[in-house]
């Protein structure tokens, strides 16, 4: 018999990026894919069938057979039954190595562009976290650098542009932050909202700092709330990074490090600062730092316009309603943010796989 073969994360990105044609099965349970999935993905839950080693796990799946399967599950291990069941049914058929674990690494971009500057967004699709890059005169900034440092890297490259400044929103607990190695790398100014807890050098962004870039201004906003730190980036009164405070679809928990009382103090906070964000022009394009869905491989921002989002239930409640529905509103704590923030802390994660920490659901909005 054939030998199982094997995809790796990076090379189904990659077809995904360039349109090939690829099923991607998603074997688990139903359950598991509604936190999250690889978008456009085909669901069969064959996962009890194929642990019991049921050879008719896939009696119901119907597949183009000319066009390559790759199987998935949570770690990699059942999609080799998979495959392997799969590949005796006439499919040419691949397992998916590490599973939607390693799949937390894969992204794709959408870009903006304006008459002065470029902003590219990148979308790690595994896991929903949103970083960007503003491009102005052949200067750069990235906020929020949630990938590889390679791939901005390759952006500038092919942007003929220098990095300037590698700047954050607040203190992330779902995924790893790679600023400080990218501002190391490229030489360029760090700068980070201030946090006593913070091991490492960096330059404090402050409510009034204003980043200057090619022949546009990047200013920052303090919109404390979802973290007592967090900043919110105007960008030449055109767009506005939001961070965790403000999504397209609801705004930042308060609760994550926070007792009882705190979260209450955190949530005032985050109504005081979403109040001075909707004072600014209905037509300033929202782009937030993550999203609560996989995103498509299809070029489309995702964004909204603050004129949009004041239609929000949430924002047009009054302080006191807007406290009480978002504390009894909370979502699941997110894996392991407790260690991803002691991570970003040190800012050094040289010991750990980033994919241990970060793999799972993003639970970072509250709608």
């Amino acid at each position: 018999m054939e030998e199982i073969k094997i995809l790796n994360a990076s090379t189904l990105r990659n077809w995904l990026e360039i349109g090939q044609p690829v099923s991607v099965l998603d074997i688990r349970p139903i359950a598991e894919r509604a936190e999250w999935h690889i978008p456009n993905s085909i669901h069969f839950n064959a996962y009890n069938d194929l642990k019991n080693n049921n050879f008719e796990a896939f009696s119901g799946l119907f597949l183009d057979k000319s066009v390559p399967v790759v199987a998935y599950c949570g770690g990699g291990k059942m999609s080799l039954v998979a495959a392997k069941m799969l590949q005796m049914q006439g499919y040419n058929t691949y397992s998916l190595e590490g599973g939607l674990k390693a799949w937390s690494l894969a992204w794709n971009t959408a870009t903006i562009n304006f008459p002065n500057f470029d902003v590219v967004q990148f979308r790690r699709t595994g896991k929903g976290c949103l970083s960007y890059m503003i491009i102005a005169n052949k200067e750069a900034i990235v906020v929020d650098a949630s990938l590889d440092t390679d791939v901005y890297e390759q952006y500038l490259l092919a942007n003929e542009a220098v990095l300037k400044f590698v700047i954050e929103t607040h203190t992330h607990a779902d995924h790893l932050s790679r600023s400080m190695e990218l501002a190391e790398k490229n030489n360029a100014a760090l700068f980070l909202p201030p946090n006593n807890n913070l091991r490492f050098e960096y330059q404090a962004i402050e409510n009034d700092t204003v980043f200057k870039l090619g022949n546009i201004s990047v200013s920052a906003i303090s919109t404390s709330g979802h973290t007592l730190e967090s900043m919110s980036f105007n960008i030449d009164n055109k767009v506005l990074l939001t961070g965790d405070t403000l999504f397209t679809n609801g705004v930042g928990r308060p609760d994550l490090k926070a007792d009882t009382e705190g979260m209450k103090v955190k949530a005032k906070l985050l109504y005081q600062s979403l109040q001075k964000l909707l004072r600014l022009n209905n037509e300033i394009i929202i782009l937030p730092a993550h999203t609560s869905q996989p995103i498509a491989f299809d070029n489309l921002l995702i964004h909204s316009t603050l004129e949009k989002l004041k239609l929000i239930s949430l924002l047009q409640l009054n302080e006191e309603d807007f406290i009480e529905t978002i504390i009894g509103r909370i979502p699941a704590t997110p894996a392991n943010y407790l260690s991803i923030v002691e991570k970003n802390l040190q800012g050094n994660f040289s010991d750990i796989n980033p994919i241990d920490l970060e793999a799972g659901a993003n639970r970072c909005a509250i709608s």
